[in-house]
């Protein structure tokens, strides 16, 4: 059963600023100080508690390091904030930390004007020091550096306490969404810690909207933070206890024991909705999910097998039966979710067709031919026979590549499902030790990051290692140029790339889980309000979420 399944590195979403004003911007930031008769000054003391389940932990470490993969939930977002944050499912940017940024020298210099009231939790005034110190201790500690930011920059300088200047070894303006959302550490804590990777930070002193309370291995609570620079939160206190199992989670959402949840449930309106007229959900698309070929596989290397295998696969009965009606049919063009159509190129198709014999004709006008068993074989001798790869217990996955097997090995393409231990899955898709998978895309605020990760010969998800010219250089094109105009251009040749080259088979416009209870606090992110990405494990997207809300009244 799949949930959050990768670190949201990419979904910047600043959201504080608009949150509090009300709207979004599409280009600057917002300055949410300015608005400071809409920002809730007060906690509100009889409200109940927010009790929210992000994934069955079992049981918690008092682990509250920003940079650690283990860090408890909560530690980026409620205590340590970025600069800024984008809106993935909408267009908002937020000023967090920061209250805008520029680009000059050619896309080569990222200046950020600070914020000017901020203090951490302990009283002592945050100030570019602070931002300078973290950027240098990524630098000393390349374990800490998971976005790899200083593969990218060259130098970090502050000219005045408010002011901090990045400077690119060359120019990467999509980069620049790592740097802006990278969390930012105290320097008068930080630097008198030997050895910050290994560091558990039991007593968090941040900057964000909450200070952690109490905590157990069961359970911990965080608490409004009394001088957060936008006011202090409505929401009085926040649970966050320990569950051992999907299920364990999906009980409590049916007994109305939780607030927020970010679920895969199966039936959720039985399980969930129908309990209460306060029990909703949203599953917005956010991120692609496709079918991965390996391309060092000759059989797969063929262009005329991708395209085979594109249209013998049922996309809308996968989406219908085995998601629940959750997901729908990707594009064509993949990666270019619904909340991106102006990257849409005209004259390329909206849907993928489903046509079982069209794929048995592809085969036959490429040479192929079946065997005594069914089986197309290439010119070459070399028989149709594929695996597919997919986590095991990811039940609506599973479900989805043991359809395509049928759909493919019925057609004549030999197909078999493997399901792998997640680690496992992991290490056999990035080392190559596949044929087929099932696996996501990488997304951020435009499609460029998912494009990136899976296109370019150094993504971080280009699984199926395509290497190509064409591709390499629109990708280019948009990463050198802070002109609009030129980076939809260049999203667009990419889509024809993708629609004609098949480097990877676009499957499912993948969902976030999100179930919310509206009995005690409203103000919750909406398909017709979609202020931000409303996963709890979307961090740090939660505190923007926790500032919007207020006690039903």
């Amino acid at each position: 059963m799949k949930e959050g399944k990768t670190a949201l590195k990419v979904a910047a979403s600043a959201a504080l600023a608009a949150v509090l004003a009300g709207c979004g911007v599409s280009t600057g930031i917002t300055n949410a100080a300015t608005h400071a008769g809409t920002v809730h000054r007060s906690a509100a003391t009889s409200a109940p508690p927010l009790v929210m389940a992000i994934s069955p932990y079992g049981s918690y470490t008092q682990n509250f390091n920003p940079f650690s993969s283990s860090a408890n939930p909560g530690t980026d977002g409620f205590i340590y904030e970025p600069l800024f944050y984008f809106n993935t499912v909408g267009p908002q940017v937020y000023g967090l930390l920061g209250k805008s940024y520029s680009w000059s020298d050619g896309g080569r210099v990222l200046t950020v004007d600070l914020r000017t009231n901020v203090k951490w939790t302990d009283g002592t005034a945050f100030s570019s020091k602070d931002v300078v110190f973290t950027f240098d201790l990524l630098k000393k500690y390349p374990a800490l550096d998971t976005s790899g930011v200083w593969s990218k920059l060259s130098a970090v300088t502050a000219p005045n306490a408010h002011e901090v200047v990045f400077r690119f070894k060359t120019t990467d303006v999509p980069y620049g969404v790592y740097v802006l959302e990278t969390y930012i550490v105290p320097q008068h804590i930080w630097s008198k810690i030997s050895d910050p990777a290994k560091y558990t930070n039991p007593n968090p002193v941040g900057t964000g909207p909450y200070e952690l309370s109490t905590f157990t291995s069961q359970e911990y609570t965080f608490k409004p933070n009394p001088h957060y620079y936008l006011g202090v939160p409505k929401v009085p206190e926040i649970e966050v206890p320990a569950y051992d199992s999907n299920n364990a989670i999906n009980e409590a959402l049916a007994a109305g024991q939780l607030d927020w949840s970010g679920q895969f449930v199966p039936d959720v309106k039985g399980l969930f909705t129908s309990k209460s007229p306060y029990n909703h959900y949203w599953f917005p698309p956010y991120e692609v999910a496709g079918l991965y070929p390996n391309l060092k596989n000759p059989l797969l290397k063929n262009l005329a097998v991708r395209e085979a295998i594109n249209v013998a696969v049922n996309r809308n009965e996968m989406g219908a039966k085995n998601e629940y009606g959750y997901e729908k049919a990707a594009s064509p063009t993949a990666l270019i979710l619904p909340t991106q159509k102006k990257y849409l190129a005209p004259g390329l198709p909206v849907n993928e067709k489903y046509d079982p014999s069209e794929a048995v004709k592809i085969l036959e006008k490429a040479g192929f031919k079946k065997n005594a068993s069914g089986v197309f074989v290439s010119p070459s001798g070399q028989p149709l026979e594929f695996t597919i790869q997919v986590p095991t217990g990811w039940s609506d996955w599973d479900a989805d590549c043991a359809l395509m097997a049928q759909e493919l090995t019925s057609i004549g393409i030999k197909t078999t499902v493997v399901e792998d231990a997640y680690g496992e899955y992991v290490a056999n898709l990035q080392g190559g030790k596949y044929t087929l998978a099932m696996s996501w895309t990488n997304p951020g605020p435009t499609p460029y990051y998912a494009l990136y990760n899976a296109l370019d010969s150094h993504g971080d998800w280009n699984l199926e290692g395509w290497n190509n010219a064409a591709t390499n250089a629109a990708l280019n094109e948009y990463a050198t140029t802070t002109n609009p105009t030129v980076q939809v251009k260049a999203i667009q040749k990419l889509e024809k790339i993708m629609v004609d080259d098949l480097p990877f088979i676009p499957l499912l416009d993948g969902a976030l889980w999100y179930e919310y209870s509206s009995q005690n606090y409203v103000g919750w992110p909406t398909a017709s309000n979609p202020y931000v990405t409303p996963a709890p494990y979307s961090w740090p997207a939660p505190e923007i979420v926790v500032m919007h809300l207020k006690p039903r009244s």
